[in-house]
């Protein structure tokens, strides 16, 4: 190799020990992707995202259309939707009614009442002016199989609030409850209170049926909250029309936990679950 070859090799390795001499400095090779491509990547990944997240925020059709069918699909099976079906059903009670005993009817309500099992029942409750009627109606026979006459001098406590249970229950529902009660005297025994058949209980507990939401005829027959007002309102006359002796005149309204003792609750589970208290279409069992 003559003189010129090997000054040129050496000019060459120099030259590349200075490049990556400069490349492994801390501070130049960290800060030019930072400055030059992280902005430019930030900037192209936000843009195209933030108007599909405002669109799916502010827009609520979207949510609609993807929970009407099922909610449509779930409300025709409830037999009380039918055309014709409920105006029947209080036609039917009404007759049953002792226009002496119980006066005119003041108001209907569609409810679902809960028992001490925290089992749901389906029910047509008729506010009348003297008495408070608690129907159990087949709306698929349209018949009415049981009614519980309350009057409303003897209610003397209308508790409203969340359901709650024991500590150690498995047990368990959301939203508000109604809890109508007319003698604090008597307790109900310890054989009632574990049998789930059984229905000497001096209270009656509500909540909201289903078919708040079908229309807005069924919105308000099944509104909890102007069923509490119209039913205290009620009593309050009654309990002024027609006082019972040795009992203090006058309703108290209280806003506290309604507690149902259940501790396991599989019966009610299955049951609530699949509406089992409920007149619906349960389909084809056939094979």
């Amino acid at each position: 190799m003559s003189a010129r070859e090997q000054g040129d090799f050496k000019f060459v390795e120099l030259g590349e020990e200075a490049v990556e001499q400069q490349s492994t400095k801390p501070g130049e090779r960290l800060e030019e992707p930072v400055e030059a491509a992280g902005p430019a990547e930030r900037g192209s990944d936000t843009q195209p995202e933030k108007p599909s997240d405002m669109n799916s925020l502010t827009n609520p059709h979207t949510v609609l259309v993807k929970r009407e069918p099922i909610d449509k699909h779930k409300l025709k099976r409830f037999f009380v939707l039918r055309p014709g079906t409920i105006e029947q059903a209080i036609e039917d009670i009404q007759s049953t009614m002792d226009e002496k005993e119980d006066g005119s009817v003041q108001s209907v309500w569609l409810l679902a009442e809960v028992d001490h099992w925290n089992n749901e029942k389906e029910r047509i409750v008729l506010l009348a002016e003297n008495s408070l009627l608690i129907c159990k109606y087949d709306f698929i026979m349209l018949s009415c199989e049981h009614i519980q006459r309350i009057p409303l001098n003897c209610i003397d406590r209308i508790c409203h609030g969340e359901f709650t249970f024991p500590q150690k229950s498995l047990d368990k529902r959301e939203g508000e409850g109604l809890r109508i009660l007319w003698d604090r005297l008597r307790e109900p025994t310890f054989l009632s209170r574990w049998n789930p058949f059984s229905g000497d209980f001096p209270f009656c507990t509500f909540t909201e049926h289903p078919v708040l939401e079908a229309n807005e005829k069924f919105t308000k027959m099944c509104a909890l909250d102007q069923f509490r007002d119209q039913l205290t309102q009620a009593a309050q006359r009654a309990h002024e029309k027609k006082p019972v002796p040795g009992k203090a005149n006058g309703v108290l309204v209280l806003k506290q936990p309604i507690l149902i003792e259940t501790y396991v609750g599989l019966m009610s589970f299955i049951g609530n679950q699949n509406k089992l208290g409920y007149c619906l279409a349960r389909g084809n069992m056939g094979f």
